[in-house]
């Protein structure tokens, strides 16, 4: 089917731009931009930079999405931005490339829901299947994983890491690594349990969730440092999918804190 291109848009030479496409009045489309099929710009979106966006993309009004990154050492260096599919990007919503400092490009996943004002910032990874609420801030390198859902106005600082279906409460100030399944509140944040509800909607098995329980109570409960209690927690339960995922992510956890409970 034909894209449909309001005439008060604006798409420059180079732009590639899928099929079935619809942008509506005042959008601006950069030269080095593609599209994806079927996607829909609803009005006053502006994209630019080398930034690919995936089919079925639903981008609302006043998002700005590929423009120059928000860090003082960026000096025009050709970074990149790349959105999977069927993204739902809000109003107001920024996303920036990467920097030359680190990856060079921003990636998104795919099926991710960034509700109105959220901010992506450079050289961040996020995963599929995520849900960002209103005001949701990225700072710069962080990686989110799989169908997190961060709430409202809660924000991320810097070179952080969220694990696998970790669930962040609003207004949560997340400053340390958060463990996969885990569940974040407070400012600044602190690891209030798992995130039970989204391990069912996963799909996993009472079995798991229930030694995933027990490891969070061997690693978090204080009697033991985490460094300490995480050998005997794997040799009992490391064997559990989910489990062993939880305690990678805190053996990769090397370069930053953990997230961990009150004392």
């Amino acid at each position: 089917m034909a894209t449909k291109i309001h005439p008060s848009s604006v798409i420059e030479d180079g732009a590639v731009i899928g099929d079935n496409c619809t942008i509506g009045p005042f959008c601006s489309v950069g030269s080095k931009v593609k599209l994806g099929a079927d996607s829909v710009l609803h009005s006053h979106v502006a994209i630019a930079g080398n930034t690919t966006i995936g089919s079925g993309a639903k981008i609302f009004p006043t998002a700005s999405i590929g423009h120059a990154p928000q860090d003082l050492k960026y000096a025009g260096e050709e970074t990149e931005l790349i959105i999977g599919e069927n993204c739902v990007i809000r109003e107001g919503v920024t996303m920036n490339p990467g920097t030359a400092g680190d990856q060079g490009k921003t990636t998104v996943g795919d099926n991710c829901h960034f509700l109105a004002n959220s901010h992506v910032a450079h050289d961040c990874q996020v995963g599929n299947g995520v849900i960002f609420s209103n005001g949701v801030l990225l700072g710069g390198h962080c990686k989110v994983g799989d169908h997190v859902i961060m709430g409202g106005g809660s924000a991320v600082h810097q070179f952080c890491r969220i694990g696998n279906n970790a669930f962040v409460g609003g207004l949560a100030g997340i400053e340390n690594d958060l463990i996969p399944f885990g569940m974040a509140i407070g400012n600044r944040a602190s690891l209030a349990g798992l995130n039970i509800i989204g391990m069912k909607r996963a799909g996993i098995e009472r079995e798991s969730i229930h030694k995933a329980r027990k490891a969070f109570k061997d690693l978090f409960s204080g009697e033991k440092a985490v460094a300490d209690a995480l050998p005997e927690v794997s040799a009992e339960l490391g064997e559990d999918p989910v489990v062993a995922l939880i305690l990678n992510f805190i053996n990769e956890s090397a370069d930053r804190a953990l997230c961990t409970p009150k004392t």
